[in-house]
This record gives structure tokens, C-alpha cells and sequence, in this order.
């Protein structure tokens, strides 16, 4: 005969528990398993892309060697086809693809440093940086209006944009005040030299500023868009090779101080790459726009990420977000391009908000 023993009081409620909590644990590594795989090939999509367009640039120097023209015919054939199956008539013009090409790249590397200076609270140094860069295409303007010099103004901003970097970092390391105050003083100090330059040579030149100012697609030239190619590879490959550093001195300053790390080198390399990001994106963006490619797609990615990682990785994504949507409303709806990349970054970011289960990122340091 049989006998039934029953169990003791919370015995089967515990092996019950232990179960879901099992299924449970199973269910959130699923989860993060199918997300990290979503995250790295988004990651290595955009990596592709930003090669196509960096090969398209090389194309576009080299177009009058024969093996290059051919290749580089490919490009207008399948705008062509773009253009075709589109509706429109944009996509066959090289012009644009320059400006795509740009755009691509302004959305790796200006999410990538951006990530960095908003862990760091340093959000504004890309607004004072992209002011210092105007004052630098006024220099340009006048001098090229005054002399027989046509150079780059591009590069006459980046020039500018570079001393502007170093100069802040210079008053920061030498005054006492308050760490955003020296970057007050060369925002508007360098706003200021701008203006009084560009009124000062009114009528010499017939060049409009407000393509600085907001952004024009028509404002990247060849010249420029090849600039921020080179740029943008330089960028990505010091933040590869100084990842660490710049990690360790992004969240705990001193203690990089105390195991002797060059931490006003790394501080200074961060906040030049900061100026080359700000001028090559300045000819998108516009000088009042150009900061929300540093930080609004930085500011969606840390409503989602678990780590610094994945907030670079999501950045990187969230910039191509704004960059493709942008350019397909503002071709689509013949607006601005600058705004039309912001305005769909906001969306992006207010949509990261929503979907939060946070009320305050969490970052670990990994």
C-alpha cells in the first residue's frame, strides 16, 4: 500500500520559485544574447556603409584614372537606379552622394567622441568648438577676399578650430575659475571675432555665411568631403588605439593622475578630435546645429545601454538614425538638411525615453 507524505509548509512554493526564476533568468540572457547580436550587426552594417561611402570618395579623387572611372560610374548607375525606383531626381548627381558620403561619417565618429564628452559633462566644448570653426571660415573669407588665395576655407577652420581646442584646454589647466567658464569665454570670444570679421568684409566676398551658419548640402565640396574622410579614419583609429585611456580618464581623473598616466595629453587629443568632428560636420549641420551630432544621439543611447560599450555602439547607431532619416526628410520634403537631422535625433531620442524602463541611465564602466 502506498503511502502520501505530505510535503512540508513553502516546500513546493519554493521548488515552484526556483523554477520561474530560472525561466526568468533563461528569458533576460535570451534577451541580451538576441540584443547584443542586433547591436554588433548594426554596428558592422554602418561599418560597411562608411567604408562604401569612404570608397566612394577615394573614387571621386581618383575618377580620371581609368580602373577608378569605371568603378566609379557603378556609383551614378545605381543612383540612377535609386533615383528610378524613388521617384526623385537627386540620387544621380555626385554632389549628393558627397553629402551622404560626409553624412555617414559625421555620424560615427561625432557620436564616437561625443560619447566621451558627455560622460565627462563637457556637452558644450562642441558648440564653442563649431563657433571658434566660424570664426576661422571668416578669416578665410576675408583673406581669400583680399588676396589672390584660394585655398580651403575648411581648412583654414579646422586650423582655427584646432588653436580654439588648445586655447580652452590652456585656460582651463591655468585659471581657477569654474571648468565651463574658460569654454564660455571662447564661445562667445570666437562668435564675437566672427561677426565683427564677416562686417568688416561685407561686400568683399559673394560667398552666403548663413550656408556656415545652417548648413547647406551645396556647401560640401569635393575638396571637403575628401578632408572628412581622412579625418574621420584618423579619429576612429586614435579612439581604437587610446580607448582605454581615454576610458579611464573619462571617469575617475584622479586616479589616472595617481597611476601616472599623461592625462593633459589625453585630454588635450580628445578635445582636438573634438574640433576635427565639429569642422567636418559644420558643413551639414551649420555652426548652430552642429553640437547635436555630439550629443543627441549620445543622449538616446544612455536611456538604453547597461555599459559604455554598448552606449558607443548605440550612439553610433542612433547617429545613423538622424543622418539617413534626416537626409530622406529633407530631400523628400525639400528642407534644410541640418534641422531635418536634428529634428529626427529628437524624435529618436524622445522615442528611446518612452520605450526606458529607467528613469536615470546606469552605466558601468565596460
Amino acid at each position: 500500500m502506498l503511502e502520501f507524505t505530505p510535503l512540508a509548509d513553502g516546500e513546493a512554493g519554493t521548488d515552484t520559485d526556483a523554477a520561474d526564476a530560472d525561466n526568468t533568468d533563461t528569458h533576460h540572457t535570451r534577451m541580451h544574447d538576441t540584443r547584443r547580436r542586433l547591436e554588433l550587426g548594426g554596428i558592422a552594417l554602418t561599418g560597411l556603409l562608411a567604408v562604401t561611402m569612404l570608397g566612394f570618395l577615394t573614387l571621386d579623387w581618383l575618377q580620371e584614372y581609368p580602373y577608378a572611372s569605371a568603378l566609379y560610374e557603378q556609383f551614378r548607375i545605381a543612383g540612377w537606379w535609386m533615383d528610378y525606383y524613388l521617384g526623385t531626381n537627386v540620387f544621380y548627381h555626385p554632389y549628393l552622394w558627397r553629402s551622404m558620403a560626409t553624412g555617414v561619417l559625421i555620424g560615427v565618429v561625432g557620436p564616437l567622441v561625443g560619447t566621451y564628452l558627455v560622460h565627462r559633462e563637457m556637452a558644450l566644448i562642441g558648440e564653442t568648438l563649431a563657433h571658434t570653426a566660424f570664426a576661422g571660415v571668416a578669416i578665410g573669407l576675408l583673406f581669400s577676399s583680399t588676396t589672390d588665395w584660394s585655398g580651403s576655407l575648411l581648412l583654414v577652420a579646422l586650423v582655427v578650430g584646432i588653436l580654439g581646442a588648445l586655447g580652452v584646454q590652456w585656460l582651463t589647466e591655468r585659471t581657477d575659475t569654474y571648468g565651463d567658464v574658460p569654454i564660455a569665454i571662447m564661445l562667445t570670444g570666437s562668435f564675437a571675432v566672427g561677426t565683427l570679421i564677416i562686417s568688416y568684409g561685407r561686400g568683399l566676398t559673394g560667398i552666403n555665411i548663413e550656408n556656415y551658419l545652417f548648413g547647406n548640402l551645396s556647401v560640401i565640396t569635393p575638396s571637403g568631403a575628401r578632408l572628412m574622410g581622412i579625418l574621420s579614419v584618423v579619429v576612429v583609429a586614435v579612439v581604437a588605439v587610446t580607448y582605454k585611456q581615454l576610458l579611464f580618464i573619462t571617469f575617475d581623473e584622479q586616479a589616472a593622475r595617481v597611476a601616472r598616466l599623461n592625462v593633459t595629453w589625453y585630454n588635450t587629443l580628445l578635445i582636438v578630435m573634438t574640433a576635427v568632428v565639429v569642422v567636418g560636420a559644420m558643413q551639414v549641420l551649420g555652426v548652430i546645429l552642429v553640437a547635436a551630432m555630439l550629443v543627441i544621439p549620445v543622449a538616446a543611447a544612455t536611456q538604453l545601454a547597461h555599459s559604455f560599450r554598448e552606449t558607443l555602439y548605440l550612439s553610433i547607431l542612433f547617429g545613423q538614425v538622424s543622418i539617413i532619416g534626416g537626409f530622406a526628410l529633407s530631400i523628400s520634403q525639400s528642407l534644410p538638411a541640418g534641422g531635418s537631422i536634428v529634428v529626427v535625433g529628437i524624435a529618436a531620442y524622445l522615442l528611446a525615453v518612452l520605450v526606458s524602463d529607467r528613469s536615470a541611465a546606469a552605466v558601468s564602466v565596460h
